[in-house]
């Protein structure tokens, strides 16, 4: 079974190593810090991936001894076999993110922690067209907060959706991985052409570009969410 903890979490890290260790689970390796950044690809926070060797219990009462013992920040929804050389991150064959931004100058105060707050008017249709030209196989260097990194950053984005909810302007990107803060710095990009800062002709320049400094701003954290991996 292999675990991803997300949110403040090499402490939450050890506390599961902890629980598992003293059921009598042998944890084989943690990987914290970086190894969970590139997994996630926000860089928003610290966490870690565990593989735990298990021996052959039942999955129903397991699952059950984890949601009974972890912190109520942590929901288990779901413990499934996997074979033997699966990776949490080299396995994974696709990604979707979720970007909420809170559009109104009335305060969302229940959800505040979750969505970027912008009470400025966005042209959602600007932004809309602007992210289609973003979509694609390209070397997005000018997106990627990592200066230093030395792979390829030629991804596949496959979509990235603008939509308007209510008060809420939700976008969806979807590709086979994204660079360090890429989708936090397209939202920053596609924001800055909702308020008519940037024209959304310009992204193919800005692709070309192959320079950090031509994208916009990276969008805070707090209105990221990792909705879907594909494996």
């Amino acid at each position: 079974m292999r675990l991803l903890l997300a949110e403040d979490e090499k402490a939450l890290s050890r506390a599961l190593k902890a629980i598992l260790e003293r059921d009598g689970y042998m944890v084989d390796a943690v990987y914290d810090g970086q190894a969970a950044l590139d997994c996630l690809d926000t860089g928003s926070y610290d966490g870690a991936v565990l593989d735990i060797m298990m021996p052959a219990l039942d999955g129903i009462e397991v699952l059950r001894q984890l949601r009974a013992r972890l912190p109520g920040d942590i929901g288990v929804l779901t413990l499934e076999e996997a074979a033997p050389r699966f990776h949490a991150r080299l396995s994974c064959r696709g990604k979707t993110y979720v970007y909420r931004v809170w559009n109104s100058e009335t305060p969302n105060v229940f959800e505040r922690r979750y969505v970027y707050a912008m009470p400025q008017p966005l042209d959602t249709a600007a932004m809309q067209r602007a992210a289609a030209l973003l979509c694609g196989t390209y070397d997005y260097t000018s997106f990627c907060a990592n200066r230093r990194m030395k792979k390829s950053a030629v991804r596949t984005v496959d979509a990235i959706t603008v939509e308007r909810l209510g008060n809420e302007v939700r976008l969806t990107f979807s590709g086979d991985g994204f660079l360090y803060h890429m989708v936090r710095i397209l939202t920053g990009t596609l924001l800055e052409v909702g308020l008519g800062r940037r024209d959304a002709g310009t992204m193919p320049d800005m692709l070309a570009a192959h320079d950090r400094s031509a994208a916009g701003p990276t969008a805070p954290a707090r209105g990221l969410i990792l909705w879907e991996t594909r494996y």
